[in-house]
């Protein structure tokens, strides 16, 4: 897998959007070897605090500017079949498969060292797995616009795109379908994320880089996340859910998470269902008061 050497020119523009120092944190892409093929990861800092798990069809980089802005170290994964990290022949992307994969990577660069794990979409699933099956990983949880009662079809937005045509004449093709579909309100920023999320190919088309724009013939991707709800329920880890007040959490989806995780703190931020990417600040703000509450 080749590093390319320009997935870090945004960081200068982003930590200046977000009211970030200009002075950069170190931050470098790790590799780990695994059974199922390399992880891939954003290492910023050392000893990381925070790992951040991105949502199906984004990568590590959804995660920049929410970093900058919180200033603290942290790893941010590319899930399997995403980013950097090697597709998986099986097609299982489900949570518990990539919780295992989140936990070699963690095993590997932060070895001993509970964390507070952020995950938005698919990666919040992800990270409740995580806490289900290592909890000695796990010290707290924050869960951006996901919830195991939520329902597919309030994510028809993302799946309808990605069911859509996934070989595209250019880059700024995809960010005007994107924006039509209303997924993202910022040009300038969705214009980043399809950078660091596409590649060109020898002919000039452009792809993605997830295995969901190129899935096996007859493959499905259609998980029901309800089996997730006894490791919440039963789990005494501190619980933040952040809701996007026009994301895919309905207010009755909203209403069972209270009804079943009483202890869980639950605050909405104006935004859509990538509120890492659409505000950026405030959710990085809302960590940081998370972190400063107890831990139990």
């Amino acid at each position: 897998m080749g590093h390319d050497p320009a997935e870090f020119d945004f960081l200068a523009e982003e930590a200046a959007e977000v009211g970030a120092s200009p002075e950069l944190p170190p931050v470098r892409r790790v590799e780990v070897p695994a059974p199922d093929g390399a992880l891939s990861a954003l290492l910023w800092g050392a000893a990381p605090e925070l790992t951040l798990l991105h949502g199906g069809g984004l990568n590590a980089h959804t995660w920049d500017a929410t970093i900058l802005a919180l200033g603290r170290p942290a790893l941010a994964l590319d899930l399997p079949g995403h980013g950097d990290s090697a597709w998986r022949d099986d097609f299982d992307y489900s949570p518990r498969r990539n919780a295992r994969a989140a936990a070699e990577v963690l095993d590997a660069v932060a070895p001993g060292t509970p964390q507070t794990v952020v995950g938005q979409s698919l990666g919040a699933h992800t990270a409740i797995a995580l806490a289900e099956t290592r909890p000695d990983l796990v010290g707290r949880l924050v869960l951006v616009d996901a919830s195991p009662g939520q329902r597919l079809e309030d994510a028809a937005q993302v799946t309808d795109f990605l069911a859509g045509p996934q070989v595209f004449g250019s880059r700024e093709e995809i960010v005007e379908k994107a924006l039509a579909a209303g997924i993202g309100s910022s040009h300038r920023a969705l214009t980043r994320g399809v950078a660091l999320n596409t590649r060109v190919r020898d002919d000039g088309t452009v792809v993605f880089k997830h295995h969901f724009a190129s899935p096996p013939p007859d493959a499905g991707f259609t998980i029901d996340f309800r089996d997730l709800w006894p490791a919440l329920e039963t789990s005494a880890v501190p619980v933040l859910l952040v809701r996007g007040t026009y994301g895919f959490l309905s207010p009755e989806v909203v209403d069972e998470f209270r009804a079943r995780v009483p202890r869980a703190e639950i605050l909405e931020i104006e935004s859509g269902h990538n509120v890492q990417e659409q505000q950026p600040a405030a959710l990085a703000a809302a960590i940081s008061r998370f972190l400063a509450g107890p831990t139990s």
